[in-house]
């Protein structure tokens, strides 16, 4: 008989910081790995999940199974910090360093921005802003082998308590897979808005679906 594994979810501590990364790039398209678009893992992991791991541990957590860490979800309490901090300080200070380490220049990169601003330009990326009802956002990954055996549904109610505990109103975010916007109905996420993007046209052979979803907490 195989033995069940020993999973617990648990506040992120600062050494978990390089799984956080680790399985955010792993999972960073639709469940696979961000080298199909993207190389330079640091940079993109940066982009993901700096200000959550760095600027607002307190707000994130993990699935820790057999003693490894399978998954996390890391948020925040006000999207509009989170937005703020983005803009002025930390894309500014990571252009410059995907520029001197020379990341921007590499021709997979090259194609992907291209294709992101072309998206950009089409308005794909205009969406109603929801931050005033559900001010706090999250980013939920679960690495490949240890997806269906409930740690998603585990660490998201670990975060909505954390969150109902901080006073918090509500909580929107985004989603780009289809799979995970079942996973998020059945956690009884009301969905705020539905488009379309094109901007992975070219890798995946379609555009793909973006869900905002949403849940008022007070």
């Amino acid at each position: 008989m195989t033995s069940e594994p020993a999973c617990a979810i648990r506040k992120f501590r600062k050494d978990d910081r390089k799984d956080v990364r680790r399985i955010c790039c792993a999972t960073a398209l639709k469940g696979k790995p961000s080298s199909l678009f993207f190389a330079g893992d640091e940079i993109l992991a940066d982009a993901l999940t700096l200000y959550f791991t760095d600027h607002e541990p307190e707000s994130c957590f993990v699935a820790e199974c057999n003693g490894a860490v399978t998954g996390y979800i890391i948020g925040s309490r006000d999207v509009s910090v989170v937005k703020r901090l983005a803009r002025t300080s930390i894309m500014p200070r990571l252009i410059v360093k995907a520029l001197f380490r020379g990341t921007l220049f590499k021709s997979k990169n090259i194609r992907f921005i291209w294709h992101c601003l072309v998206s950009f330009l089409k308005r794909e990326f205009d969406e109603p802003d929801f931050s005033k009802t559900y001010p706090a956002t999250l980013h939920i990954n679960i690495q490949e082998g240890w997806r269906d055996v409930g740690l998603g549904a585990k660490l998201i109610e670990a975060y909505l308590s954390y969150l109902i505990a901080q006073g918090v109103a509500g909580v929107h975010f985004a989603t780009l897979s289809e799979q995970a916007s079942k996973f998020f109905q059945k956690q009884q996420f009301e969905l705020l808005y539905a488009g379309r993007r094109s901007y992975f046209r070219y890798i995946l052979g379609c555009d793909i679906p973006i869900y905002i979803y949403g849940k008022r907490l007070s």
